[in-house]
């Protein structure tokens, strides 16, 4: 009996750890380098074939903290269509959750200036479970055979979003599944992303400093925390050869990010996110890697 409790326990814990970090401290990388992580409505906004690649270590001090993989493929059909394709993949202790999504975006010019109002909608899948081979414990324990029997939910995202030269406003509403879901057990998860804001602007510095600045703001709704306010910049050196990025968040975490272009075709990143203000002193913060490479964009 001690043994089923703890591995309830174990579940409930990855469970939580999974969900409530990748809401509360997101990627890092929404808010510049690869904002079709958030909203659907960025696939294909650009010309070619786009491909992300990230990796985050969280709690890094921990036993079994958790841990994120994630590749995003983006493509531009025509002007006005684009696809993409979006893979995630959480582990935390013993507990493992895999998204995959497909995307259509569609961007409706406004203008000859490159003003675009944009849709996107992914639609795709969620799959969690408990890895066996991480397991120390009875592996026939019939906790973790009915939790991963349970079948995978069907999810989706939606996302809108208006683009120029300089402004940038967007709106997204990730897993879509627990807003129209009747499910009992849907509406009662907590630590979801319900809602996300954003707005920025890009200012031209000075020509002899070959810099610029884009502000931003960005406003997100999670079902069972408060809604998190976040504040802060991506300054562009060298034109735009290497990149600054700094964020502070309402709930008391700061992110920081440095991010260099390789070649013409490959960006690089590493942020870091410090925990929020209930987890200071407890264990370290997030470490963020993403790699961004572009083809076909002539």
């Amino acid at each position: 009996m001690k043994t089923k409790k703890y591995i309830a326990a174990l579940i409930l814990v990855g469970c939580f750890a999974v969900t409530v970090k990748a809401q509360l401290a997101p990627l890092g990388a929404i808010y510049f380098q690869n904002q079709y992580l958030n909203n659907p409505a960025y696939a294909g906004l650009e010309k070619g074939l786009r491909l992300d690649l990230g990796f985050r270590q969280q709690w890094s001090s921990i036993p079994g903290a958790p841990k994120m993989q994630i590749i995003t493929a983006d493509y531009a059909l025509t002007e006005k269509a684009g696809i993409g394709i979006s893979l995630y993949n959480d582990e935390a202790g013993l507990f493992e959750r895999t998204r995959l999504m497909g995307t259509y975006a569609y961007h409706l010019p406004l203008n000859a200036n490159g003003n675009k109002l944009s849709f996107g909608v992914s639609l795709g899948y969620l799959d969690e479970l408990v890895d066996y081979s991480r397991l120390d414990g009875d592996a026939s324990d019939l906790i973790v055979n009915d939790f991963n029997q349970r079948q995978q939910y069907f999810d989706g995202d939606f996302g809108v979003a208006y683009t120029s030269a300089t402004l940038n406003l967007q709106a997204s509403a990730p897993n879509l599944r627990n807003i129209f879901s009747k499910d009992q057990n849907a509406e009662q998860d907590v630590d979801e992303a319900r809602y996300f804001f954003a707005a920025s602007y890009k200012l031209q510095l000075p020509k002899s400093w070959d810099a610029g600045i884009e502000p931003k703001v960005a406003y997100r709704s999670i079902s069972g925390h408060k809604d998190i306010l976040d504040i802060g910049a991506n300054l562009t050196l060298a034109n735009e050869r290497v990149s600054l990025t700094g964020f502070y968040h309402s709930s008391e975490s700061a992110t920081v990010g440095l991010g260099a272009k390789v070649t013409k075709n490959l960006e690089l990143m590493g942020l870091y996110t410090s925990n929020t203000a209930a987890l200071n002193g407890q264990a370290n913060g997030n470490f963020e890697v993403n790699l961004k490479i572009n083809l076909f964009n002539k």
